[in-house]
């Protein structure tokens, strides 16, 4: 179990949601704040963004290898996308200020040292590792080394590379991890989305695991609880007419709510393990079979097969003693519609 923002997140816990800003700003800082605002009124727990430049992730270059030639980012050069989608440096004080202010959880994912410096300044309560930085080891171990929490995406990642990063972490005296399941595909479709990985993923590194979803809708997410994710992150958009890099497989302010509904109710029906009668169950015994008098008798005869019958409701005797309660000396006068218990006969 780890904890970020003063909140307990793991498997006694309800499901932590966090809404994802990523490119959903826009390129406007207002609107930045307007979707943070949207994150909280829906009911998220936190609000995550991303912390990097374009010189930070790549370089501008005409080759082929720098060109994005399939997916949804197709015609891009890496240098245009992460230019049109970063949220710049500059405004990360006015954010993490902005979410403090209203009261919800803001952290996010470095992807170099130099943000990871930016958010220690700035007093990150926790960091997202992205997917496909699960294979950048100086970066995890500068990331492990703040102490801080830990969420670890592991899209394309093989149980190898997911073992060597969860080590390096803890090497550098950190276990706060929770491992996030993740297709690293935009969107991804509900037939790859591999939701058997959350088990495999917890009993391989004992570790608690969420998901990190980029599907389309709240099922994806729904079905993962109930196998067992304790964090569950979406990208969020202000509204349906967002149309950014990330926007179309982003969720607007009413199916955040409905993703948060969803998974308390997934969750709630999942969080007790017991085969103890409930007391919403007690109320329907009316239904339940049990031996009742269905003819009048006088005390001190004697119960014949025709006086009785297995029928609802159920506060008699549990059919298991039908053939018992036959022969028996009856303690008491009976009328018909009576329950036979245990005080109205001698057995």
């Amino acid at each position: 179990m780890i904890e970020i923002g003063k909140r307990l997140i793991g498997s006694t816990e309800e499901p932590y949601i966090i809404a994802e800003l990523s490119a959903n700003h826009g390129g406007s800082l207002e609107r930045a704040k307007q979707t943070i605002d949207a994150a909280k009124l829906a009911g998220a727990h936190a609000v995550k963004i991303q912390s990097y430049t374009p010189d930070t992730m790549t370089i501008d270059c005409s080759k082929e290898d720098f060109q994005i030639k399939q997916g949804l980012w197709k015609g891009y050069s890496l240098y245009q996308l992460y230019s049109l989608a970063q949220t710049p440096y500059e405004w990360h004080q006015d954010i993490f200020n902005h979410a403090k202010k209203i009261g919800i959880t803001l952290f996010s994912t470095p992807f170099d040292e130099s943000a990871v410096e930016l958010l220690e300044n700035l007093d990150t309560p926790a960091y997202k590792l992205a997917s496909f930085e699960i294979t950048d080891i100086p970066l995890i171990r500068t990331i492990a080394e703040t102490k801080k929490p830990i969420l670890m995406s592991t899209g394309m990642a093989t149980l190898e590379e997911v073992s060597e990063a969860v080590e390096v972490v803890k090497s550098a005296g950190n276990d706060k991890i929770v491992l996030l399941h993740c297709i690293s595909s935009y969107p991804a479709s509900l037939e790859s989305a591999n939701l058997q990985n959350i088990p495999i993923l917890r009993e391989q590194f004992n570790l608690d695991v969420g998901l990190s979803d980029h599907t389309m809708g709240a099922t994806a997410a729904a079905v993962s609880i109930a196998l067992g994710a304790v964090v569950i992150e979406k990208h969020f958009k202000l509204d349906e007419n967002e149309n950014g890099p990330d926007a179309s497989f982003s969720i607007d302010q009413v199916e955040m709510r409905e993703l948060v509904n969803t998974s308390k109710k997934a969750w709630s029906a999942l969080r007790n393990s017991t085969f103890s009668r409930s007391n919403e169950e007690s109320e329907n015994i009316v239904f339940r079979r049990s031996i009742y008098f269905v003819k009048d008798k006088k005390a001190g005869q004697t119960v014949e097969e025709s006086d009785i019958k297995r029928i609802r409701p159920g506060h008699g005797l549990h059919p298991r003693h039908y053939q018992n309660v036959i022969g028996k000396t009856l303690l008491q006068d009976v009328e018909r519609g009576d329950a036979l218990t245990v005080d109205v006969i001698d057995l």
